[in-house]
């Protein structure tokens, strides 16, 4: 009895230590400048998102495309919007390729490389969604995860058991 309740006990204390250990690389959303896990999205290297988010003045949508790269950093690879003006670029840079198609501006083969994204959740037009999976098949509303006006951090990291019970998964 005695070597059953020894073996249970450091069972427990195994996958106790287990939980805290960071192994499943997710899109992680944290609670402005804080490590609190908000909202997570399991996301594997060279994994694609985009961000949609309605421009507040022009009232149309611009997309933000990205792709996760294998040191953990956050690829920005192509802009679309369809009006120039506060806040758009109005031109390609460098080695990007700027294009009109079918009533929008297209910029790719944008290098723009971060280690995290600061973001805020729009307040006079909430309208964010994130979209993701291997043919952008999914998508979600940032309302569903997060206030309007909220700001956080988006960066890819290593979450534990633990950190994944603090926060929501996103899913579709």
């Amino acid at each position: 009895m005695k070597k059953y309740l020894v073996a249970t006990i450091i069972t427990l204390l195994i996958l106790l230590a287990v939980s805290f250990i960071p192994f499943r690389q997710s899109l992680v959303f944290y609670e402005e400048n804080t490590d609190e896990v908000e909202a997570y999205l399991p996301m594997e290297n060279q994994g694609t998102f985009q961000i949609i988010f309605t421009h507040s003045i022009h009232l149309t949508d611009v997309v933000e495309k990205y792709i996760v790269l294998e040191n953990q950093h956050i690829q920005q690879y192509e802009m679309i919007y369809e009006e120039f003006g506060i806040g758009m670029p109005s031109n390609a840079q460098g080695e990007e390729e700027f294009s009109y198609e079918d009533g929008k501006y297209h910029i790719r083969n944008m290098d723009n490389v971060f280690p995290e994204i600061k973001l805020r959740n729009g307040k006079a037009v909430s309208e964010h969604r994130l979209v993701w999976g291997p043919e952008h098949e999914y998508i979600t509303e940032f309302n569903d995860y997060f206030e309007p006006g909220a700001w956080f951090t988006i960066k890819i990291d290593n979450l534990s058991v633990w950190q994944m019970m603090q926060g929501v998964r996103i899913h579709e």
